[in-house]
Order: C-alpha cells, then structure tokens, then sequence
C-alpha cells in the first residue's frame, strides 16, 4: 500500500533496542513537527475548506500522539530529552520544487508530508514486529493503522487540490528520491534515522 521502494532493514531495530529513550525522545518531537507542519498547511491554505477540516483534527490527534509518547517516557522513568534535527526530513525537503508555480509547491507540500507518514508507518511496523519489549511492540502497532490513514490523506488530497499536475508521476519520482535516500539511513534510533 505505501509504495516505498527500500525497505527497512529489520536489524535497524537492534539499533533502537540499544536505547530506547532516543527513540522515545525523538518520536514525540516527530508528532509535535507533524502538528505544526498541518498547522503551517492551514495557514497557508485557508481556502482549501476539506483540508483545513482535516487538518485541524490532525493537529488534535498528532499532539494526542506526542502526549502519548511522552507518557510512555514517564511511565518508564526516563524524560523528555533535547530535540534533534531529523535529517531524513532534511534530505527530502531537498527534493521539493522551489519557487515553482502554486500548485508544484502545494503538490510537493502535501507529498513530503505523505513520505514522512509512510515511511513512519513502515517503521512503526517494522518495530512492532521485531522489538522484543511487547509494550512497546503493541505501542507501534497501534500507532502504525493511525500514520497509514495520515499518509492517505496527505496523497488524496494532493490528487483533489493539484489537478494541474501528473500527482502519480510525482510520487513516482519522490518514491524513487527517497529509496536513495534510505541507503544511508537505519543507522541511528531515531525514527527516520
């Protein structure tokens, strides 16, 4: 369903198991980036009525994931660390049109949100098929149905709102940016690490 083209090496779990409070850590910065890149979207898009209905309850629900997350940091009683630069979101932006027309930009706005959520749903199920500790494997598998629907939703309403340009060619070649990207990736644990 997703697409990716380089899947995650299952081993990069071995790498998250080896410390868990940066997995956390950097999770929780994950969904507080998602809230605001949707609120940076209505923003900038208030007449899109749909997405910004959308959205709105996006940002709801991505900061009900980071309180999640940051429950699990207490119960286990770590803390909240410093957040870090997520490089992989770094790398991607690269691949976004600049200074192209409206409709190029909005279209590789709603794209790279949709390769974030998919390649975070891949790694919510590669972690909740191979992490050993069973609440944190039933921790991303509940997570993992929740960044599918995010990734659907980015993609839909690319189609909806950039009837302009060929969406699937588009997605096509960010697919095929990011798998050459992911070859330098799954070496830390971080979430796009």
């Amino acid at each position: 369903m997703l697409g990716l083209k380089l899947p995650t090496d299952p081993r990069w779990v071995n790498i998250v198991e080896e410390n868990i409070p940066t997995i956390l850590t950097d999770h929780a910065y994950c969904e507080m980036k998602a809230a605001s890149y949707a609120n940076s979207l209505i923003l900038k898009y208030p007449e899109k009525t749909e997405m910004v209905y959308k959205l709105s309850a996006l940002v709801i629900e991505e900061t009900e994931h980071f309180r999640m997350v940051f429950q699990k940091i207490q119960e286990r009683g770590l803390s909240l660390g410093r957040e870090s630069k997520d490089q992989y979101v770094h790398d991607l932006l690269k691949f976004v049109h600049k200074g192209g027309r409206a409709e190029e930009i909005l279209c590789d706005r709603l794209l790279i949100a949709a390769m974030i959520e998919a390649r975070s749903c891949e790694r919510f199920r590669v972690l909740s098929e191979n992490i050993q500790d069973q609440d944190l494997a039933s921790f991303y598998h509940d997570l993992m149905a929740s960044e599918a629907r995010h990734y659907t939703m980015f993609i839909s309403f690319a189609r909806k709102y950039c009837t302009g340009i060929d969406v699937e060619a588009r997605w096509q070649a960010f697919l095929a940016y990011e798998a050459g990207l992911m070859e330098k990736y799954g070496k830390l644990g971080s979430v796009h690490g």
